[in-house]
């Protein structure tokens, strides 16, 4: 077998005065798929980093195989044969496989021999499960064979203990169980360690072996998958049983659209297609979900309604007025977004939480008026009012937004983006990277505001999300529309296929 155990015995890691990991103890056992579960900030990441060099542990020890090691740096993880593969691809998407894999050497020579990299590279490639072709520039290539490469790097440099970060968030269905499934092979064959970190329950039930729970920075439990539940398991990650409760819709959509857009189209990024949108409509008291794989519009798409990118023609109409996504016309009209990563793009985050809260209506009295002066008394109590009924978790209200955890952000944005009368409420990936509880909460936030008249367009990199949301779901391939499909009854992988551009 080259697959080799990793054990973690009584690792802590400090940050100051702030514990992230506090005596942590698990073991892996070779050839096997072994899930890292909790919330955000349990310590996952914390931990990966000091398994691969990139933290030194304060105390506690690692043994690699049959051999108690020490990780000072990712040079000592990389001679011991552990690697990973990342949440968002880090391969060159200019490059070829070939040279991406020949450059991630670390012998790599000066001056390359091509033809006797090609013979090893072919002599490596007649050894592995899967293929993908070698001489197309990656960015070419669709999503699950760039994560194919990705893993492949891994096995072309020698790795023995592989981690995977949420390995399948930007894969199709289809392109997701296929890796998941390889994966699970090479494991199974002896070939590798898997470690995986995943927020996707189902395909731990599906593809581990064993789990291990954090909470907070210490070890709150694990055990042999086929011993505990998807609730037994949420149990561990927040501290309390919680079971995925219903959401109750109300009101049909209506036929009016009150967001109308048509023949929209924008210039593109990196050589990737730009928008071209025919028609798309979204009526009150509908969530239309978005669906497809990254970089095929979607970002465009938040950008242009946003006001962040300008589109080349085409025309977007808001209660049949016309919409160009200035500041003035989004209080008139009603719309509100939530972006993706809202920190950074949503966000003034050295301002206070108070400041943030108010950015929408800090120049405007309550029935809309303009104001010339801060009302900071008015500014403070609405403030308080959203922290309150949100549960926004801050240590002060004029603390720094930037200090809050990212759960705690969303919801500041979304407290914000509902407050008052929302005609459309455009959320790109509103639940990406949370803890469970907080998942719960946002997803029965954005249904309310369905409920309560509101025409919503949900983009989103998580089918489940999605299929779960969502009255209707059209799905985005190289800027178009491709697919639409009710919600109700949705086949995922049908929509799996158009995602893939199999028409």
């Amino acid at each position: 077998m080259r697959a080799i155990g990793v054990e973690a015995a009584g690792v802590t890691k400090r940050f100051g005065a702030f514990t992230a990991l506090d005596d942590v103890s698990l073991k892996v056992r070779p050839g096997t798929v072994h899930a890292l579960l909790g919330e955000n900030g349990a310590g996952k990441s914390t931990f990966v980093k000091c398994l691969l060099g990139y933290y030194r542990a304060d105390s506690g020890d690692f043994v690699i195989g049959d051999r108690q090691e020490a990780i000072a740096q990712p040079q000592d993880a990389d001679r011991l044969g552990l690697g990973m593969v990342y949440q968002h691809f880090t391969l060159v998407p200019s490059m070829s496989a070939a040279e991406n894999l020949v450059m991630a050497r670390a012998d790599v020579p000066r001056v390359i021999a091509w033809k006797a990299e090609r013979k090893r590279l072919g002599e490596f490639m007649s050894r592995m499960p899967f293929k993908i072709p070698l001489d197309i520039a990656l960015g070419m290539l669709a999503a699950g064979e760039r994560q194919k490469a990705e893993i492949l790097k891994q096995l072309y440099l020698q790795r023995r203990v592989i981690v995977l970060d949420e390995p399948t968030s930007t894969l199709t269905p289809q392109e997701a169980e296929d890796v998941l499934n390889l994966m699970r092979e090479l494991a199974t064959s002896g070939e590798l360690t898997i470690i995986i970190i995943t927020h996707k329950l189902k395909e731990v039930m599906a593809f581990a072996d064993e789990v291990t729970v954090l909470r907070r920075g210490r070890m709150a439990g694990g055990g042999k998958v086929g011993e505990l539940t998807a609730i037994d398991m949420t149990t561990m990650m927040i501290g309390a049983a919680h079971e995925p409760g219903t959401l109750t819709r109300s009101g049909d959509p209506e036929a009016a659209a009150r967001l109308t857009i048509r023949d929209l189209r924008s210039l593109g990024d990196h050589g990737r297609a730009g928008l071209d949108i025919a028609a798309l409509d979204v009526r009150p008291h509908e969530i239309l979900g978005i669906a497809g794989v990254s970089g095929n519009g979607q970002r465009e798409l938040m950008e242009v309604l946003g006001g962040q990118r300008p589109p080349t023609g085409g025309e977007i109409r808001v209660a049949d007025r016309s919409y160009h996504a200035r500041r003035n016309e989004m209080h008139a009209l009603g719309v509100r977004l939530l972006p993706e990563e809202p920190l950074r793009n949503a966000c003034a985050p050295g301002m206070s939480v108070i400041a943030n809260l108010n950015l929408r209506t800090f120049d405007r009295t309550d029935n809309g008026a303009r104001r010339f002066w801060l009302d900071r008394r008015r500014m403070a109590e609405r403030g308080r009012t959203m922290i309150e009924m949100f549960g926004i978790r801050t240590p002060s209200p004029d603390a720094p937004i930037g200090a809050l955890s990212g759960g705690n952000v969303q919801r500041s944005v979304l407290a914000r983006e509902l407050d008052g009368d929302v005609e459309v409420l455009i959320v790109a990936n509103p639940c990406f990277g949370l803890d469970v509880k907080a998942v719960a909460e946002i997803r029965a936030r954005i249904v309310a505001a369905r409920n309560a008249g509101t025409a919503m367009l949900l983009i989103s990199a998580d089918l489940d999300e999605l299929l779960e949301l969502s009255d209707r779901i059209v799905v985005m391939c190289e800027g178009k529309i491709v697919y639409e499909t009710p919600g109700t009854g949705a086949d995922a992988h049908e929509i799996g296929r158009h995602m893939a551009g199999h028409a």
